[in-house]
């Protein structure tokens, strides 16, 4: 493979890949995890660990999608961003630095802290941590979507080479 497609695949990889990531945290964020942090009639939340072992997001799904695959497609662009000029270079080294925040908020943030409360029992420091989680979860899809974007318009100058 030449060199100027193996660059366009590893973007197209990077585009997709966080375009899968980005649809999937909007799901989990409204869907799932709406299993895991319920409402009592009498209003009161409570974090229900048994339903986040069993969905186990992060082993059934996240670790194929984004853990490995999309922690390397970054390094891999990043090292491709650099070698690139002009509006390319700055919009898709953009994406990876979007897609770098975002990694190392999930490793040092969102993946010890859900590992955490996989194993907490309902308790008001239990539903505290899990709202907070969610709530800086919305800051991790505005990193993913910023990423998507930026590595989207660099395909589209890549393209236009």
């Amino acid at each position: 493979m030449e060199a100027a497609a193996f660059t366009r695949a590893l973007l197209w990889l990077f585009v997709l890949n966080i375009g899968v990531a980005f649809g999937a945290g909007l799901y989990e964020g409204r869907i799932t995890f709406a299993n895991w942090l319920t409402r009592a009639p009498d209003g009161a939340l409570h974090w229900d660990a048994g339903a986040a072992q069993r969905d186990n997001t992060g082993l059934r799904f996240w670790v194929w999608v984004t853990t490995v695959p999309l922690t390397l497609l970054t390094f891999a662009n990043l090292i491709a961003a650099w070698q690139a000029a002009g509006h390319l270079r700055v919009w898709w080294l953009a994406a990876v630095a979007a897609a770098l925040a975002e990694r190392l908020f999930t490793f040092a943030y969102f993946i010890p802290t859900i590992v955490g409360l996989m194993k907490a029992a309902d308790s008001w420091d239990a539903v505290a941590t899990a709202r907070r989680w969610a709530m800086l979860n919305h800051v991790r899809h505005v990193l993913t979507l910023t990423a998507w974007l930026a590595a989207l318009k660099a395909l589209t100058l890549l393209s236009a080479r």
